[in-house]
């Protein structure tokens, strides 16, 4: 039985994945969401935390796997990918950011939601803003947030050159977008799937933000189980 592994998003629980690691068992995948962790050295660059999934992946005595990543996760399974390119059967990036920037409002929202000093109303604007796409219930992630974990991530990311992970590729990768993500907007994932259009395929969900996963998990899971099959 093949293992799809999944990293989720900047500052978010690998608990984001748990309805779709569902959908994946019940379509007969095993599946490993791996926590971000908590603490790493002051140095440490997105290679480190590449590194420190495969430990993780070595540990459940994983070998080969298919690879997805969301949002903050994309670029981390793109930093798997190009670091053990030989291990990835297939890589999905959710929410594919990283070149097309986002606007200057969405920034600040973004960067926001991880304020520990703004008032529980003022923090759900900011991920409403930032995260989900207009009239969808941004409740259900006004808990799950790390602002520790996120300050890691980012300055692991920051060490590191965009080249170093951008065009990672695996035999197959799916890039699936929500059309209403205003922090990946859909010109970078357009853009990656235009770069390796042998291995690439594209899809657009409608109705749903960053976070999409818990916006269209139905939809997500259909695209992904169908792809992995395919």
């Amino acid at each position: 039985m093949e293992t799809v592994v999944l990293l989720p998003s900047l500052g978010r629980p690998a608990s984001d994945f748990d309805a779709l690691c569902i959908a994946l068992r019940d379509a007969g995948f095993n599946t490993l969401a791996i926590d971000p962790p908590q603490e790493m050295p002051s140095e440490a660059t997105l290679h480190d935390l590449a590194e420190y999934v495969v430990q993780a992946i070595d540990k459940a005595q994983i070998g080969s796997f298919h690879l997805v990543g969301h949002a903050f996760g994309n670029r981390l399974a793109r930093m798997v990918t190009a670091d053990h390119p030989s291990r990835v059967l297939t890589l999905t990036l959710l929410a594919a950011g990283g070149y097309v920037e986002m606007e200057e409002h969405v920034l600040e929202a973004l960067l926001g939601t991880f304020d520990e000093n703004v008032s529980a109303e003022k923090h759900l604007e900011y991920v409403a803003t930032a995260f989900f796409a207009p009239r969808n219930d941004a409740t259900v992630w006004r808990d799950g947030w790390m602002s520790n974990v996120s300050r890691l991530q980012q300055k692991a990311l920051a060490r590191v050159e965009r080249p170093e992970w951008w065009d990672a590729v695996a035999p197959r990768v799916l890039v699936v977008q929500a059309l209403q993500d205003v922090i990946a907007p859909v010109g970078n994932g357009q853009k990656y799937a235009s770069d390796h259009p042998a291995i690439t395929t594209l899809v657009d969900i409608d109705g749903a933000g960053h976070a999409m996963l818990p916006e269209k998990p139905s939809e997500i899971a259909e695209a992904l189980i169908a792809f992995l099959q395919g």
